[in-house]
Parts: C-alpha cells; structure tokens; sequence
C-alpha cells in the first residue's frame, strides 16, 4: 500500500518505517482538511479522512517482536531528513520496548537528551520533528542503498549497517577467525621494527596460505 500526504502549509513530510517500516506517501490537501489517497495492490484508489493506521500501531509491532530488534527507517520525503522522527521520546520509548537502535536515511535530534544506549546511524542531525508520518510497517524499505525487510539480520556499527543474509548467520563465526589470523599475520610484519617494502610479497603468501 502506497499512502501520501501533503498538509496544507505546503511541505510534505514522509517517511518509511520498515522492519518496522514504511512503505510510502504522497498527498494532498484541500481547505485545511487532510485527505489521504490509499493505493490498493490492484492499482485502484481510495480517497478517506482517516490516516491508514493509529500511529501507536507500528510501535506495538516493535513491543511483539522477538528480541533484540532493531528499527530500520527509510525517509521518503523528497529530501530525507528535512524532519526528524528521532529524538529524545521516540528513542526512550523504544528503548523501553525493547529495540536497540536503528538505522535510517532520515535525521535524527536531542543528541543530549537521547535514550542512554540506544543506537542510531542516520543520514544527519537535524533541529526539528516537522510534520512526520509513519506511513506503513513490516515492508522491504531502502537506506541508502540497503535493503531490508522484516525480520532480516542487520549488521550495524559505527562505519555503517549491512544485511545478513539468514543462511549465512551460522558462518559468521568462522569466517571472522579467518580473516583475522590472515590480517594478523600482515599486521605483526607491519608492526616489526624491521618492516621494509621487500618483505611485503612474503607476508602476503603467508597470509593467503592460511585456512
């Protein structure tokens, strides 16, 4: 389902809640009255005053989740981040629920008032919450390049959030040993007091001959 909005004072706010997301908006409005425009599967529309959903409901969905969750936005405003979902209750309260950070396009606010512990990685901070809506939930969303749905893992740390694929959790494990006996290999050369230029082709099949 595809929704927008645009109020009356002329800028339209919206945003993608997904994995806990937002699919979508658009909108109009006439005479100070709000119209939503709901695009059903079928291509056909419906025209209502009642926005799709109670806003409460995406957040209830975060509460049912298994833990830990993380929340990933996408921000579809014509330019993400123009206003911010984040902020000081948005992330206390799903701290409270249970998520433990979230990712998104979009910017966040009240740097020093933010839930203690609770992570984020987004597109930049912004001033204000302007004229917000969650628009869906629990549909695939796109972050700057990155796709999620529902339920996928995601990977996120300082440098950024990736998508792990389900099968290959399980692999991890073994995977990051490898890696990390092949760097060290090439870090204690490059650590040495010795080190020259002329080592570096030794190291390297040294490095590449551990499995």
């Amino acid at each position: 389902m595809r929704v927008s909005k645009t109020p009356i004072s002329a800028y339209k706010r919206i945003v993608a809640l997904g994995s806990f997301a937002l699919a979508a908006l658009a909108a109009a409005a006439t005479c100070g009255a709000e119209i939503f425009t709901l695009v059903r599967p079928d291509g056909s529309l419906l025209i209502t005053d009642e926005p799709p959903f109670p806003p409460a409901i995406p957040v209830l969905a975060v509460a049912r989740a298994e833990h830990p969750t993380i929340v990933v936005i996408q921000d579809i405003d014509d330019t993400p981040g123009y206003g911010a979902f984040w902020g000081e209750v948005n992330s206390a309260l799903h701290k409270a629920l249970g998520a433990r950070g979230c990712v998104t396009n979009g910017s966040f606010r009240d740097v020093t008032a933010w839930a203690e512990g609770f992570q984020m990685l987004g597109g930049r901070i912004g001033p204000s919450h302007a004229h917000v809506h969650v628009v869906d939930f629990g549909r695939p969303v796109n972050v700057f390049g990155m796709l999620a749905g529902h339920d996928d893992v995601i990977h996120a740390d300082p440098h950024g959030a990736v998508v792990v694929p389900v099968e290959a959790v399980t692999k991890l494990p073994a995977a990051i040993a490898l890696i990390e006996r092949r760097e060290r290999v090439i870090l204690d050369a490059c650590r040495a007091p010795n080190f020259s230029a002329k080592d570096l082709r030794e190291i390297m099949k040294r490095s590449r001959e551990i499995h």
